[in-house]
């Protein structure tokens, strides 16, 4: 499926290129919307395959230590981190075993992308910390970003749902429904506790 769009994208670009002179301010807004149109189908073909692939993952599970996962993750927002002047906080965190860490790194990836993503005026802080429980460990990701309204709470993990315009923010709705397969395969389970306009916490269990 990537193929013909990628064959689609190229030669509207080609088109705009050529005939850029003849085209009016409407056509060239309608070849823009297009090129849109198909790099935005392509993103959310590449998340429908990370959605599928996590549930035949063949990562052998093996010992996860979380610490090093956020640090690998504060390299990887490294950017973004700075350009907002971000805050990412943790206490100590645990070492996980017989744990996937390719699918924890992509779980926290999301949540901490989120919460910059959806960061308000103030200074974005974001919160990392675990409390072992009898059974699992109960890890929470909290922020003081625009929050969410109580009645999307769990609507928000349901593929395809989206709470915003794709004008507002981008995406395609599918990463919190990857967040919650993957916890869910990690024998844990996922939820936001939030106030509109005063940040969110995402909490999500790991099975010991």
């Amino acid at each position: 499926m990537q193929e013909p769009l990628r064959m689609v994208s190229s030669f509207l670009k080609l088109l705009e290129k050529k005939y850029n002179p003849v085209f009016d301010d409407t056509g060239k807004k309608y070849i823009n919307f297009a090129v849109d149109g198909a790099e935005r189908m392509k993103k959310l073909i590449l998340d429908l395959l990370d959605y599928s692939r996590i549930g035949t993952n063949k990562e052998i599970a093996s010992v996860t230590d979380m610490n090093m996962l956020v640090d690998e993750l504060k390299q990887t927002f490294y950017v973004t981190i700075n350009e907002l002047n971000a805050q990412i906080i943790t206490n100590k965190l645990p070492i996980l075993p017989n744990t996937r860490k390719t699918l924890l790194f992509q779980l926290l990836q999301n949540l901490i992308g989120n919460a910059l993503k959806y960061h308000s005026t103030n200074t974005p802080i974001i919160t990392i910390n675990a409390e072992e429980q009898h059974y699992q460990w109960l890890f929470s990701v909290a922020d003081n970003g625009i929050g969410i309204k109580k009645i999307f709470a769990e609507k928000i993990f349901v593929i395809f749902q989206r709470l915003h315009s794709k004008d507002d923010y981008e995406g395609t709705g599918i990463g919190l429904s990857i967040c919650k397969k993957i916890v869910e395969m990690h024998g844990g389970k996922i939820w936001v506790e939030s106030e509109f306009g005063k940040g969110a916490t995402f909490y999500f269990s790991i099975k010991k």
